[in-house]
């Protein structure tokens, strides 16, 4: 985690040298090959990936996360079919907040299901209750499973919400107060929390230390990467492709 906040602030000492940043931090060694700036840019890339595997015969599956604007992008279109028609071992994952930056789905999609595109190109779209840790779990296991048996893609909706807005210090002027609040009450986090309660997984005594480890670690991090130094002036030219 240090690392990567390190990248997030700038820093040398992050994964990417403070060159990444939040929109295209990266860490091959960890599969991780990429977030991407631009809208749907990562979808064809974990599509190249999928096509990889398959070709080597690793038994690796290529995961995208995007969200529900990227799903009207062509470059979402054009990867879906190129996965089903080579039948490659990847996941589509959209994060269906309802708003495209501030511009509401329903007013740019005349469908519903973000998942029901999937039809389209012959794989399998799920809808699943975002905010549910374990509908989540079991739509990605079994879609990971599928793919890695040589079955093919899935494109899996998770419904979910913001509660920020698109980028800090924007007016929330497009989201009704009321919605807003509404979705807050359906946070993740507190429902599975007491559900490993109720199943003996954790006690509650268990639940708040496991908490206060992890707001440690985020300490821990944030105060690496506030004291880790700026690239060098001089590394500017480094790393490049081009």
């Amino acid at each position: 985690m240090k690392y990567m906040m390190a990248e997030l602030y700038g820093k040398a000492t992050g994964y990417n040298k403070g060159k990444g940043g939040s929109q295209h931090i990266a860490w091959p060694g960890l599969g991780i090959l990429g977030a991407n700036g631009i809208v749907s840019g990562g979808i064809p890339i974990a599509t190249g990936a999928a096509m990889s595997a398959k070709l080597r015969k690793s038994g690796q599956v290529a995961v995208a996360f995007f969200g529900d604007g990227a799903s009207n992008e062509g470059a979402f279109h054009e990867s879906l079919n190129i996965a089903a028609t080579f039948c490659l071992p990847v996941v589509y994952v959209c994060e269906n907040n309802l708003y495209g930056v501030g511009t509401r789905q329903t007013c740019v999609r005349k469908i519903a299901d973000i998942a029901d595109r999937a039809s389209g190109y012959g794989m399998p779209g799920v809808v699943v209750d975002g905010n549910n840790v374990l509908a989540v779990y079991k739509a990605a296991y079994e879609a990971v499973q599928r793919a890695r048996s040589g079955e093919g893609p899935t494109l899996i909706e998770c419904k979910t919400y913001r509660w920020r807005t698109h980028f800090e210090g924007e007016p929330d002027t497009y989201r009704p107060r009321e919605e807003v609040e509404a979705w807050m009450r359906r946070e993740p986090i507190a429902p599975y929390r007491q559900y490993l309660i109720e199943q003996g997984v954790l006690s509650a005594s268990e639940a708040e230390a496991l908490e206060q480890r992890v707001v440690a670690q985020v300490d821990e991090a944030v105060a690496f990467a506030r004291s880790s130094p700026f690239p060098a002036p001089e590394s500017a030219l480094e790393d490049l492709w081009a």
